[in-house]
C-alpha cells in the first residue's frame, strides 16, 4: 500500500503562509509599538478599546445582533430542516436544492439583491402600495442589517440541522411508538436530544461570521451602522493597523471562546460524536 503521507505537506506549507503568518502579524502589529527609533511591547491599543466606550458598545451591538441572528436561524432553520428530514423522493430533493441554491451566489450579490427589495422604491414597497398599505422604512436600520443576516446565514443552519436528523437512526423512532410514546414526546425525548449536534454546528456556523460582519452592515445599514469587522475594516485602510491588529486579536479571543463553549454543550448534552 503506497504512503500518502507526504501529500499533506503542501496544506501544511498553504496553512503557514495563509494562516499562521498573517496570524502572527497581527499580534506582533497589536502588541509591539515603533516610535521609529525603538520597538517596545505595549497594551496601549487594548486599553484605548476598553477606556474609550465606543468600542464597547460596539462589540456589544455586533455580539447582540449575531446572537438575535443565530436564535431566528434557529427559530425558521429547525422547522424547515425537521420538514426536509421528514419529506421523501424528488420533493427531499428539490427542499434540498432549493435550500442550497442561493449558497450558489455569491454573498455579496444576494445582499445587493435584497438592498434592491428593501429599498424605499424597491419590490417590498411597490407591492404594499399596489394592495394600499403604507410604505414601511426598513432599510438602513438594525432590521434590515438582521435581515440580511439571516437571508445570508439561515442555509447554513438548516444545512447542519437537516444533515444531523438525516444520520439519526429511524428505529429509535420505531422503539419510542412501540413504547406508546406520541409525535411531540418522541420529538422532545428522542428527534430533538439527537439533533443537538447539528444546532450546534449550525450556531457556530451562523454566530462566527454574523459577529464579524462588515459587508452587510455596510449595505443595508448605509454606511452608517457600525459592527466590530468594520471598526477592523476601517482602521485598516489607516496608519493605525496596530489598533485594528488588537480589535482583531480581541474578536479572534471571542470566537475561540464561544467555540469552547459550543464544545462544552456538546458535552454537557452527551451528544458529542453521535453522529460519527
Amino acid at each position: 500500500m503506497k504512503n500518502y503521507k507526504g501529500l499533506i505537506y503542501p496544506y501544511i506549507v498553504w496553512i503557514a503562509i495563509m494562516i499562521v503568518v498573517p496570524m502572527l502579524m497581527i499580534f506582533a502589529f497589536a502588541f509591539i509599538q515603533d516610535d521609529g527609533s525603538s520597538v517596545s511591547f505595549t497594551f496601549d491599543n487594548f486599553k484605548r478599546f476598553f477606556s474609550d466606550e465606543t468600542f464597547p458598545n460596539v462589540l456589544k451591538r455586533s455580539l447582540g445582533i449575531a446572537l438575535s441572528t443565530t436564535l431566528v436561524c434557529i427559530l425558521f432553520g429547525y422547522p424547515a430542516a425537521y420538514i426536509m428530514s421528514k419529506a421523501e423522493g424528488k420533493k427531499k430533493s428539490l427542499l434540498v436544492l432549493l435550500m442550497t441554491m442561493p449558497m450558489w451566489i455569491n454573498m455579496l450579490v444576494r445582499t445587493y439583491a435584497l438592498m434592491g427589495i428593501l429599498a424605499d422604491n424597491g419590490l417590498l414597497n411597490s407591492i404594499l402600495s399596489f394592495l394600499g398599505i403604507p410604505m414601511v422604512q426598513i432599510m438602513y436600520t438594525d432590521s434590515a442589517v438582521m435581515l440580511g443576516m439571516v437571508y445570508d446565514f439561515l442555509p447554513f443552519m438548516v444545512l447542519q440541522i437537516h444533515g444531523s436528523l438525516e444520520k439519526m437512526d429511524k428505529s429509535l423512532l420505531e422503539a419510542a411508538a412501540d413504547l406508546g410514546a406520541g409525535k411531540g414526546k418522541t420529538f422532545l425525548k428522542v428527534v430533538l436530544p439527537l439533533s443537538i449536534p447539528g444546532v450546534l454546528s449550525g450556531i457556530t456556523l451562523v454566530f462566527l461570521p454574523a459577529v464579524s460582519s462588515y459587508f452587510i452592515p455596510n449595505i443595508l445599514g448605509g454606511g452608517g451602522y457600525t459592527l466590530v469587522g468594520n471598526l477592523i475594516q476601517q482602521y485598516s485602510l489607516t496608519t493605525e493597523r496596530d489598533f485594528a491588529s488588537a480589535i482583531s486579536l480581541i474578536m479572534a479571543v471571542i470566537i475561540m471562546l464561544s467555540m469552547a463553549l459550543t464544545k462544552k454543550l456538546e458535552k454537557f448534552s452527551g451528544t458529542e460524536g453521535s453522529e460519527d
